[in-house]
């Protein structure tokens, strides 16, 4: 799979280079600031995203987050020590540049991104170049009317096989698009490795490959809207609904989101209220052939921190009624083996804070799919930047993922217990 855009863009785009420097340091501050905070526990971090505060990264016990003055209150009476790092747009206007090359494109500096268009023709250009083993769909469409893309890559791609599905989402979260390009490496390497790499051949013909590069198209495009980085996470139905909270297993049970429709983790109106978390829900259903749920795997991609998590996030328990120890132990295998290929750490999602309505919680509990969340470079951001790695880092780290991808790919056709 070829990158099919670059140069006619960056010669077009030079003409028109405008000065930024007004757009983005005009910006009123609203009193939100990035801060710090170390030798948290996994109770300190809960309460802190109840309170409201949106956290953005959390490694070795430490917190990152955005928090306004009430809220960085509340943690200072909580006896937390908070480290400010600086006000949001001061240091999103520090990592945007003062020129852009093209409103519709990631900032000057980190074009190798792709926009929803050129990932629409990296897709497109797959199958073209692929057809064989790779096809085009969608699983329904954004709020303001994207496609939600999907690529299936099989041997014989126009069949329903009896094969293990497994499924790669990535980009619930607008600003995390590092994610997207790690979509786009499964599908570079399961296509264009296929017939050469006897590993990828062997997987492709034994699998059902299916990839979501961008579930979120709507909040990502906003995100890079004017060609500089705004921050933004949710999708952008109103005032934007946390998609990783809009899931239907143990939607608001139990502090993980909030109601308030202003808040970075609101859980919507009610569970799959976002078109978006309900048209890949609907597809995942429509996977149960003959009683039987044909997707077996998933990893969810995100950034950051350089983790791999599993279910449960609505419980700090190991076990839970839809969750034996022994179901609990193949999650911790399979999850400290990818980790081991990767250098990320491994560990239960709640262990970073209690989360309701994520996909992870759904995907085993209402289809019992061994689905995981991979947090991805950078293992911390210092604020906002940790969304916002340079372009220089994609290949070499979606590729630090290739073992990884490979490893649940192959458990797919193993029982869980």
């Amino acid at each position: 799979m070829g990158n099919t855009r670059r140069i006619a863009a960056v010669v077009a785009g030079m003409a028109l280079i405008v000065p930024l420097s007004a757009t983005t340091s005009a910006q009123p501050s609203d009193g939100r600031t990035v801060y710090e905070i170390s030798g948290t526990s996994a109770e300190d971090r809960t309460a802190l995203a109840r309170s409201g505060a949106d956290v953005l990264g959390v490694r070795d016990g430490t917190v990152t987050l955005i928090a306004d003055p009430a809220e960085a209150s509340a943690a200072r009476a909580k006896g937390l020590d908070l480290t400010e790092l600086g006000g949001v747009e001061e240091l999103l206007a520090e990592r945007n540049p003062d020129v852009r090359t093209s409103a519709n494109d990631f900032p000057a500096g980190d074009e190798d991104y792709h926009t929803y268009a050129e990932v629409t023709q990296e897709l497109e250009g797959a199958v073209a170049e692929h057809g064989d083993i790779a096809s085009l769909s969608s699983v329904g469409d954004s709020h303001e009317g994207r496609a939600l893309h999907l690529l299936k890559i099989s041997d014989n791609v126009a069949q329903d096989e009896d094969e293990p599905e497994v499924l790669f989402t990535c980009n619930q979260h607008a600003r995390e698009h590092l994610t997207t390009e790690m979509c786009l490496r499964i599908v570079e390497r399961f296509t264009d490795d296929y017939g050469s790499d006897p590993v990828v051949t062997e997987l492709v013909d034994t699998r059902e490959i299916l990839v979501v590069p961008t579930v979120n198209p709507d909040g990502a495009e906003y995100d890079i809207s004017g060609g500089y980085y705004h921050g933004w996470r949710k999708n952008r139905d109103g005032s934007g609904t946390d998609l990783n909270r809009n899931w239907g297993y143990q939607w608001g049970c139990c502090g993980g989101s909030s109601s308030w429709p202003s808040s970075e983790t609101y859980r919507g109106t009610s569970a799959f209220s976002a078109p978006e978390t309900a048209a890949l829900a609907a597809f995942v259903d429509s996977r149960v052939v003959g009683g039987e749920q044909q997707i077996t795997a998933h990893i969810d991609f995100h950034t950051y921190s350089e983790l791999v998590l599993w279910p449960f996030g609505y419980t700090y328990a190991d076990t839970a009624p839809d969750m034996t120890r022994e179901q609990a132990q193949r999650f911790q295998d399979v999850g400290t083996a990818m980790a081991a290929s990767n250098g990320y750490t491994p560990q239960q999602s709640s262990d970073l804070y209690i989360t309701d309505g994520s996909v992870n919680d759904w995907m085993w509990g209402e289809h019992g799919i061994l689905s995981l969340t991979f947090e991805m470079y950078p293992a911390s951001g210092g604020g906002l930047d940790g969304f916002y790695p340079p372009d220089e880092v994609i290949e070499p780290e979606t590729r630090r993922n290739d073992e990884a991808v490979q490893i649940l790919l192959e458990e797919a056709g193993n029982p869980m217990p």
